[in-house]
Protein backbone atom coordinates (compact mmCIF):
# COMPACT_ATOMS: atom_id res chain seq x y z
CA UNK A 1 0.00 0.00 0.00
CA UNK A 2 1.21 3.57 -0.95
CA UNK A 3 2.12 5.59 1.79
CA UNK A 4 -0.37 8.70 2.69
CA UNK A 5 0.75 12.10 2.20
CA UNK A 6 1.63 14.32 5.40
CA UNK A 7 -1.25 16.26 5.26
CA UNK A 8 -3.47 13.73 5.17
CA UNK A 9 -1.80 11.81 8.02
CA UNK A 10 -1.73 15.26 10.15
CA UNK A 11 -5.45 15.29 9.68
CA UNK A 12 -6.00 11.82 10.80
CA UNK A 13 -4.29 12.43 13.76
CA UNK A 14 -6.56 15.24 14.54
CA UNK A 15 -9.74 13.45 14.36
CA UNK A 16 -7.89 10.66 16.21
CA UNK A 17 -7.61 13.38 18.99
CA UNK A 18 -11.24 14.83 18.66
CA UNK A 19 -12.14 11.27 19.50
CA UNK A 20 -9.87 10.81 22.45
CA UNK A 21 -11.47 14.44 23.59
CA UNK A 22 -15.38 13.12 23.24
CA UNK A 23 -14.24 9.65 24.66
CA UNK A 24 -13.09 11.70 27.84
CA UNK A 25 -16.15 13.96 28.13
CA UNK A 26 -18.48 11.45 27.27
CA UNK A 27 -16.72 9.16 29.97
CA UNK A 28 -16.32 11.83 32.58
CA UNK A 29 -19.33 10.18 34.36
CA UNK A 30 -17.87 7.02 35.26
CA UNK A 31 -15.08 9.03 36.78
CA UNK A 32 -16.97 11.21 39.10
CA UNK A 33 -20.81 10.25 38.37
CA UNK A 34 -20.53 8.52 42.22
CA UNK A 35 -18.52 11.02 43.91
CA UNK A 36 -20.77 13.89 42.79
CA UNK A 37 -24.04 12.13 43.71
CA UNK A 38 -22.36 11.61 47.34
CA UNK A 39 -21.69 15.34 47.70
CA UNK A 40 -18.08 14.39 47.75
CA UNK A 41 -16.85 16.75 45.43
CA UNK A 42 -18.59 19.43 43.63
CA UNK A 43 -18.42 18.80 40.18
CA UNK A 44 -15.85 20.93 39.02
CA UNK A 45 -13.65 19.95 41.70
CA UNK A 46 -14.30 16.24 40.72
CA UNK A 47 -13.70 17.13 36.67
CA UNK A 48 -10.54 18.73 37.63
CA UNK A 49 -9.26 15.73 40.11
CA UNK A 50 -10.59 13.22 37.55
CA UNK A 51 -8.87 15.15 34.76
CA UNK A 52 -5.01 14.91 37.26
CA UNK A 53 -5.21 11.10 37.62
CA UNK A 54 -5.76 10.30 34.63
CA UNK A 55 -3.18 11.98 33.12
CA UNK A 56 -1.63 10.11 35.98
CA UNK A 57 -2.30 6.82 34.31
CA UNK A 58 0.42 7.54 31.78
CA UNK A 59 3.15 7.08 34.39
CA UNK A 60 1.33 3.71 35.48
CA UNK A 61 0.25 0.68 32.08
CA UNK A 62 2.36 -0.37 29.31
CA UNK A 63 0.73 0.14 25.93
CA UNK A 64 -0.93 -3.30 26.41
CA UNK A 65 -4.10 -1.90 24.68
CA UNK A 66 -2.93 0.18 22.20
CA UNK A 67 -1.09 -2.71 20.59
CA UNK A 68 -4.25 -4.78 20.90
CA UNK A 69 -6.26 -1.72 18.75
CA UNK A 70 -3.34 -0.80 16.69
CA UNK A 71 -2.49 -4.61 15.86
CA UNK A 72 -5.38 -6.64 17.39
CA UNK A 73 -8.43 -5.89 15.42
CA UNK A 74 -7.74 -5.38 12.03
CA UNK A 75 -5.19 -6.48 9.93
CA UNK A 76 -2.58 -3.52 9.78
CA UNK A 77 -1.92 -4.22 5.94
CA UNK A 78 -5.58 -2.96 4.82
CA UNK A 79 -5.77 0.06 6.38
CA UNK A 80 -5.30 3.18 4.69
CA UNK A 81 -6.69 6.72 5.33
CA UNK A 82 -10.10 5.81 4.09
CA UNK A 83 -10.38 3.41 6.54
CA UNK A 84 -9.28 5.06 9.83
CA UNK A 85 -11.82 7.85 8.48
CA UNK A 86 -14.63 5.84 8.35
CA UNK A 87 -13.81 4.26 11.22
CA UNK A 88 -13.66 7.37 13.84
CA UNK A 89 -16.46 9.06 11.79
CA UNK A 90 -18.33 6.02 13.37
CA UNK A 91 -17.22 6.12 16.53
CA UNK A 92 -17.64 9.90 17.03
CA UNK A 93 -21.68 10.14 15.96
CA UNK A 94 -22.18 6.92 18.12
CA UNK A 95 -20.60 9.45 21.18
CA UNK A 96 -22.29 12.44 20.17
CA UNK A 97 -26.00 10.73 19.58
CA UNK A 98 -25.18 9.05 23.34
CA UNK A 99 -24.20 11.34 25.03
CA UNK A 100 -27.27 13.87 23.41
CA UNK A 101 -29.32 11.17 25.02
CA UNK A 102 -27.17 10.78 28.14
CA UNK A 103 -26.73 7.03 27.35
CA UNK A 104 -23.47 5.59 29.05
CA UNK A 105 -22.77 3.65 26.34
CA UNK A 106 -19.05 2.77 25.48
CA UNK A 107 -16.72 4.95 23.33
CA UNK A 108 -14.47 1.87 23.09
CA UNK A 109 -16.93 -0.37 21.63
CA UNK A 110 -18.44 2.45 19.44
CA UNK A 111 -14.27 2.87 18.37
CA UNK A 112 -14.29 -1.05 17.33
CA UNK A 113 -17.43 -1.14 15.65
CA UNK A 114 -16.05 1.67 13.70
CA UNK A 115 -13.11 -0.23 12.89
CA UNK A 116 -14.79 -3.21 12.00
CA UNK A 117 -17.28 -1.46 9.62
CA UNK A 118 -14.87 0.54 7.97
CA UNK A 119 -12.74 -2.83 7.51
CA UNK A 120 -15.56 -5.20 6.13
CA UNK A 121 -16.24 -1.82 3.73
CA UNK A 122 -12.86 -1.96 2.10
CA UNK A 123 -11.96 -5.98 1.89
CA UNK A 124 -14.51 -8.00 3.85
CA UNK A 125 -14.02 -10.92 6.71
CA UNK A 126 -10.62 -11.24 5.72
CA UNK A 127 -9.64 -7.98 7.08
CA UNK A 128 -10.64 -9.05 10.88
CA UNK A 129 -8.48 -10.35 13.63
CA UNK A 130 -10.97 -12.49 15.31
CA UNK A 131 -8.61 -13.48 18.51
CA UNK A 132 -8.74 -9.82 19.00
CA UNK A 133 -12.13 -8.97 18.57
CA UNK A 134 -13.28 -12.37 20.48
CA UNK A 135 -11.46 -10.95 23.75
CA UNK A 136 -13.41 -7.41 23.36
CA UNK A 137 -16.87 -8.93 22.86
CA UNK A 138 -16.26 -11.52 26.09
CA UNK A 139 -15.10 -8.36 28.39
CA UNK A 140 -18.24 -6.65 26.79
CA UNK A 141 -20.23 -9.62 29.23
CA UNK A 142 -17.34 -10.00 31.86
CA UNK A 143 -16.03 -6.32 32.51
CA UNK A 144 -20.27 -5.42 34.00
CA UNK A 145 -20.34 -8.46 35.73
CA UNK A 146 -17.06 -8.29 37.59
CA UNK A 147 -17.79 -5.02 38.74
CA UNK A 148 -21.34 -6.02 39.73
CA UNK A 149 -19.45 -8.56 41.88
CA UNK A 150 -16.47 -7.01 43.41
CA UNK A 151 -18.76 -3.66 44.27
CA UNK A 152 -21.44 -6.21 45.40
CA UNK A 153 -18.78 -7.94 47.54
CA UNK A 154 -16.82 -5.22 48.77
CA UNK A 155 -20.21 -3.38 49.34
CA UNK A 156 -21.08 -6.77 52.11
CA UNK A 157 -17.63 -6.70 53.47
CA UNK A 158 -17.63 -3.15 54.57
CA UNK A 159 -21.31 -3.39 55.80
CA UNK A 160 -19.81 -6.14 57.92
CA UNK A 161 -16.83 -4.60 59.11
CA UNK A 162 -18.87 -1.04 60.32
CA UNK A 163 -22.10 -2.46 61.41
CA UNK A 164 -21.50 -1.35 65.02
CA UNK A 165 -20.17 1.61 63.60
CA UNK A 166 -22.59 4.57 64.39
CA UNK A 167 -23.69 6.07 61.34
CA UNK A 168 -22.30 9.78 60.99
CA UNK A 169 -18.86 8.22 61.82
CA UNK A 170 -18.80 6.10 58.99
CA UNK A 171 -19.89 8.29 56.12
CA UNK A 172 -17.39 10.97 57.38
CA UNK A 173 -14.94 7.81 57.01
CA UNK A 174 -16.08 7.06 53.24
CA UNK A 175 -15.93 10.36 52.61
CA UNK A 176 -12.46 10.72 52.77
CA UNK A 177 -11.73 6.89 51.44
CA UNK A 178 -14.03 8.16 48.29
CA UNK A 179 -11.49 10.68 47.25
CA UNK A 180 -8.69 7.74 47.09
CA UNK A 181 -11.19 5.04 45.48
CA UNK A 182 -12.30 7.53 42.52
CA UNK A 183 -8.48 8.74 41.91
CA UNK A 184 -7.91 4.73 41.54
CA UNK A 185 -11.03 4.64 38.89
CA UNK A 186 -9.60 7.67 37.21
CA UNK A 187 -6.12 5.95 36.76
CA UNK A 188 -7.83 2.61 35.50
CA UNK A 189 -9.85 4.69 32.72
CA UNK A 190 -7.32 6.93 31.83
CA UNK A 191 -4.86 3.85 31.37
CA UNK A 192 -7.27 1.66 29.34
CA UNK A 193 -9.44 4.54 27.74
CA UNK A 194 -6.09 6.91 26.47
CA UNK A 195 -4.62 3.59 25.02
CA UNK A 196 -7.47 3.09 22.47
CA UNK A 197 -6.69 6.33 20.50
CA UNK A 198 -2.72 5.90 20.91
CA UNK A 199 -3.62 2.51 19.26
CA UNK A 200 -5.69 4.04 16.29
CA UNK A 201 -2.42 6.86 15.59
CA UNK A 202 -0.05 4.05 15.62
CA UNK A 203 -2.36 2.22 12.77
CA UNK A 204 -2.53 5.89 11.23
CA UNK A 205 1.50 5.78 11.05
CA UNK A 206 1.90 2.14 10.27
CA UNK A 207 -0.47 2.71 7.29
CA UNK A 208 1.31 6.25 6.22
CA UNK A 209 4.73 4.15 6.44
CA UNK A 210 6.17 6.64 9.60
CA UNK A 211 6.34 3.65 11.90
CA UNK A 212 7.10 -0.08 11.24
CA UNK A 213 4.24 -2.66 11.71
CA UNK A 214 6.72 -4.60 13.79
CA UNK A 215 7.58 -1.15 16.14
CA UNK A 216 6.66 -2.02 19.79
CA UNK A 217 6.27 2.22 20.67
CA UNK A 218 3.85 4.71 18.24
CA UNK A 219 6.46 6.78 19.57
CA UNK A 220 6.67 9.00 23.19
CA UNK A 221 5.22 11.82 21.32
CA UNK A 222 1.70 9.90 20.62
CA UNK A 223 1.54 8.66 24.10
CA UNK A 224 1.64 12.05 25.78
CA UNK A 225 -1.01 14.00 23.51
CA UNK A 226 -2.90 11.36 23.94
CA UNK A 227 -3.31 10.57 27.45
CA UNK A 228 -3.69 15.19 27.34
CA UNK A 229 -6.58 14.82 24.49
CA UNK A 230 -8.36 12.02 27.28
CA UNK A 231 -7.71 14.42 30.09
CA UNK A 232 -8.77 17.63 28.55
CA UNK A 233 -12.12 15.89 27.53
CA UNK A 234 -12.75 15.04 31.07
CA UNK A 235 -12.33 18.61 32.34
CA UNK A 236 -15.03 19.45 29.95
CA UNK A 237 -17.12 16.74 31.67
CA UNK A 238 -20.42 15.08 29.81
CA UNK A 239 -23.20 16.45 32.32
CA UNK A 240 -25.72 14.51 30.65
CA UNK A 241 -24.75 10.99 31.48
CA UNK A 242 -23.13 12.13 34.70
CA UNK A 243 -26.80 12.68 36.02
CA UNK A 244 -27.63 9.00 34.98
CA UNK A 245 -24.77 7.46 36.42
CA UNK A 246 -24.86 9.34 39.46
CA UNK A 247 -28.34 9.80 40.64
CA UNK A 248 -31.16 8.40 38.24
CA UNK A 249 -29.30 4.43 38.11
CA UNK A 250 -29.84 4.17 42.40
CA UNK A 251 -29.11 6.12 45.25
CA UNK A 252 -25.48 6.24 46.88
CA UNK A 253 -23.86 7.21 49.89
CA UNK A 254 -20.23 7.75 50.20
CA UNK A 255 -19.61 4.49 51.66
CA UNK A 256 -21.77 2.68 48.46
CA UNK A 257 -19.26 5.25 45.96
CA UNK A 258 -16.65 3.98 47.68
CA UNK A 259 -17.36 0.30 47.37
CA UNK A 260 -18.99 0.58 43.68
CA UNK A 261 -15.06 2.56 42.04
CA UNK A 262 -13.34 -0.25 44.10
CA UNK A 263 -14.78 -2.60 42.25
CA UNK A 264 -15.01 -0.83 38.95
CA UNK A 265 -10.65 0.10 39.41
CA UNK A 266 -10.07 -3.88 40.06
CA UNK A 267 -11.31 -4.76 36.75
CA UNK A 268 -9.92 -2.00 34.62
CA UNK A 269 -6.61 -3.05 36.47
CA UNK A 270 -7.22 -6.23 35.36
CA UNK A 271 -8.25 -5.91 32.07
CA UNK A 272 -5.41 -3.46 31.29
CA UNK A 273 -2.49 -5.34 32.42
CA UNK A 274 -4.49 -8.19 30.05
CA UNK A 275 -4.45 -5.48 26.65
CA UNK A 276 -8.07 -5.88 26.52
CA UNK A 277 -10.02 -2.75 25.64
CA UNK A 278 -12.99 -2.98 27.82
CA UNK A 279 -15.70 -0.30 28.13
CA UNK A 280 -15.19 2.45 31.57
CA UNK A 281 -19.03 2.59 31.39
CA UNK A 282 -20.45 -1.15 31.40
CA UNK A 283 -17.45 -1.51 34.45
CA UNK A 284 -18.49 1.21 36.68
CA UNK A 285 -22.28 0.46 35.80
CA UNK A 286 -22.34 -3.00 36.94
CA UNK A 287 -20.54 -1.54 40.10
CA UNK A 288 -23.36 0.64 41.25
CA UNK A 289 -26.00 -1.59 39.98
CA UNK A 290 -23.96 -4.10 42.66
CA UNK A 291 -23.76 -2.05 45.09
CA UNK A 292 -27.15 -0.52 45.24
CA UNK A 293 -28.33 -4.45 44.75
CA UNK A 294 -27.13 -5.28 48.21
CA UNK A 295 -29.29 -2.67 50.36
CA UNK A 296 -32.46 -3.97 48.04
CA UNK A 297 -33.07 -5.05 44.63
CA UNK A 298 -35.79 -1.90 44.39
CA UNK A 299 -32.58 0.37 44.73
CA UNK A 300 -31.76 0.06 41.04
CA UNK A 301 -33.41 1.69 38.41
CA UNK A 302 -33.87 -1.48 36.59
CA UNK A 303 -35.84 -0.30 33.81
CA UNK A 304 -33.06 2.16 33.43
CA UNK A 305 -30.71 -0.24 33.70
CA UNK A 306 -32.14 -2.13 30.67
CA UNK A 307 -32.44 0.62 28.62
CA UNK A 308 -28.43 1.24 28.93
CA UNK A 309 -27.93 -2.73 28.34
CA UNK A 310 -29.52 -2.04 25.17
CA UNK A 311 -27.63 0.72 24.16
CA UNK A 312 -24.65 -1.31 25.12
CA UNK A 313 -25.40 -4.16 22.57
CA UNK A 314 -25.98 -1.71 19.66
CA UNK A 315 -23.14 0.56 20.13
CA UNK A 316 -20.45 -1.88 17.89
CA UNK A 317 -23.19 -2.54 15.21
CA UNK A 318 -24.82 1.33 15.08
CA UNK A 319 -21.01 2.40 15.01
CA UNK A 320 -19.95 -0.25 12.63
CA UNK A 321 -22.79 0.57 10.08
CA UNK A 322 -21.85 4.84 10.30
CA UNK A 323 -17.92 4.13 9.72
CA UNK A 324 -19.62 2.27 6.54
CA UNK A 325 -20.79 5.05 5.21
CA UNK A 326 -17.95 7.27 6.33
CA UNK A 327 -15.50 5.10 4.31
CA UNK A 328 -17.40 5.36 1.15
CA UNK A 329 -18.07 8.29 1.37
CA UNK A 330 -14.60 9.51 1.87
CA UNK A 331 -13.65 6.87 -0.99
CA UNK A 332 -15.62 7.93 -3.29
CA UNK A 333 -14.87 11.44 -2.46
CA UNK A 334 -11.18 11.63 -2.19
CA UNK A 335 -9.71 9.14 -4.97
Amino acid sequence: MGHESFWVIVLLILLALTFDFLNGFHDAANSIATIVSTGVLRPNQAVAFAAFFNLFALLIFPLTVAATIGKGIINPGIVDSHVIFGALVGSIFWNLITWFYGIPSSSSHALIGGLIGASLSKVGLSSLLWPGIFKTIIFIFISPLLGFLLGSIIMVIVAHLFKNQALASTDKTFRNLQLLSSGIYSIGHGGNDSQKTIGIIWLILISGGYVSSTSSTPGYWVILICYFAIALGTLCGGWRIVRTMGGRLTKLKPVGGFCAETGGAVTLFIATGLGIPVSTTHTITGAIIGVGSTQHMSGVRWGLAQNIVWAWIITIPAAGIVASLGYFFSSLLFK
